[in-house]
């Protein structure tokens, strides 16, 4: 073997990693990618517009960060005309949600099932964060959504909350930075 065969083996075996899989539900030896996919509800066709090999030992970036670059890439260098952001509950950061905000884009993200809301407005001195998953829903807002503060968001931070009943033994929990969403039906379309 040739020395740089040797360099390229050992450059590809630092981008394996022990990582978890969504699609076999256990931690798997594999190679990380972060994708950037652009969805046309309308043609009900989509396309990669970027991609990164997730290889912190080697470039000492988190799924994060390359994700923002490629979102920062899409609208500053590829111009694409988009409205709203679909991501994993793996990317609902307080950071990456605020910085889509300020971008002017909607956002649509899952909670896992831990993360602490308030669902006050502000009327005591300090907020009732609860479990999303430990929260009450009546009718209306099983229908409507409700609205919500997310722990560590900026104060008087608002998103509209959704619960999903995707399955008789799994529920999720939408949140959105679009404020007009009023429907449970329509966010699980998007």
């Amino acid at each position: 073997m040739t020395r740089l065969q040797t360099l390229t083996i050992r450059s590809i075996s630092r981008l394996v990693r022990r990582q978890y899989s969504g699609n076999a539900h256990q931690i798997i030896k594999g190679i990380g990618i972060v994708t950037c996919v652009y969805v046309n509800p309308d043609t009900n066709q989509f396309w990669l517009i970027n991609y990164r090999l997730f290889a912190p030992d080697v470039d000492g970036k988190s799924k994060l960060d390359h994700v923002r670059e490629m979102f920062d890439n899409a609208i500053e260098h590829k111009k694409l005309e988009f409205r709203a952001v679909l991501m994993d509950s793996w990317y609902a950061t307080k950071d990456l949600m605020m910085h889509i905000e300020r971008s002017g884009k909607i956002y649509y993200c899952p909670l896992k099932d831990n993360r602490q809301v308030d669902e006050g407005f502000g009327g005591t001195p300090k907020p009732a964060y609860r479990r999303v998953d430990s929260l009450e829903w009546t009718a209306a807002e099983s229908e409507a959504g409700k609205n919500v503060h997310v722990k560590d968001f900026p104060k008087a931070h608002r998103l509209q909350l959704f619960r999903l009943v995707v399955s008789a033994d799994r529920t999720d929990y939408v949140v959105t930075n679009d404020l007009t969403q009023d429907s449970t039906d329509e966010t699980q379309k998007v």
